[in-house]
């Protein structure tokens, strides 16, 4: 495996050592490793916030940075009773703040149904919904004004740089989950518009976006009539808008 270019080849070594039930097993894995199968794709799972978050071909894959955005909504609102997951993907956002919160609400939402059906496997042992559809569209109605933390975690990738990213990202994730228009923007301009009227008072929108971008995102924010303001994570490489409902 570090011949075949796995920069951490003896951690994920041991991981795949442990998943694999018989010698046959553990060379299909290795085989599918070395040919650039993303380690989670090869294990079937994804660690997030100290959970085992299920993903399978065709889904997006939870980035350890987003564990920054979920520590944030937290910080903001550690007793959120309703709890919605946006652009939700595997749903791991969506469990680990089920994890930590105290039997909240969970919903959450994607527009791609394989991965609506990856987030109900990983949602179903909290009692999370998961609604399948564009954006809020997907969202119950009976929502509207009720959500304490609104975490999206939306595309931000510029069209023209998608061709740039890692072949293990181009190449094995859903291009509705990384593509997020001309300037990475069109998803999260979106959802900062709408956010408002699904938002209890005081609740916070949280989305992920990169360095570059982070100030016409705040803007976006601004403009919904959010107060807003921008958290990062030097560690993590993360940055993390927050718009709170007056």
């Amino acid at each position: 495996m570090r011949a075949a270019g796995c920069v951490f080849a003896e951690d994920e070594a041991e991981l795949i050592l442990a998943g694999a039930r018989t010698a046959g097993e553990l060379a299909d894995l290795v085989d599918r490793r070395v040919r650039g199968l993303p380690l989670e794709l090869v294990l079937g799972w994804a660690g997030f916030r100290g959970l085992r978050i299920a993903v399978g071909p065709g889904v997006f894959v939870p980035r350890r940075r987003t564990e920054f955005l979920v520590a944030r909504a937290l910080a903001h609102a550690p007793h959120a009773a309703v709890v919605v997951d946006l652009c939700c993907g595997s749903g791991a956002v969506g469990a680990a703040l089920a994890a930590a919160l105290d039997r909240p609400e969970v919903h959450a939402a994607d527009v791609d149904p394989v991965a609506v059906e990856c987030a109900r496997g990983n949602l179903a042992a909290v009692g999370g919904q998961v609604h399948a559809g564009d954006l809020f569209d997907a969202l119950p109605d009976e929502l509207r004004g009720r959500v304490d933390i609104l975490a999206a975690n939306v595309p931000y990738v510029p069209t023209g740089e998608v061709p740039l990213l890692p072949a293990e990202a181009r190449e094995h994730e859903p291009l509705v989950a990384l593509d997020g228009g001309a300037d990475g923007l069109d998803v999260l301009r979106r959802v900062a518009a709408g956010a408002p009227a699904w938002l209890a008072p005081g609740g916070c929108l949280l989305a992920e976006t990169s360095e570059r971008q982070a100030p016409a995102a705040v803007d976006a924010f601004a403009r919904a009539g959010l107060v807003t303001r921008l958290a990062v994570s030097e560690e993590l490489y993360a940055h993390v808008v927050i718009g709170v409902r007056g």
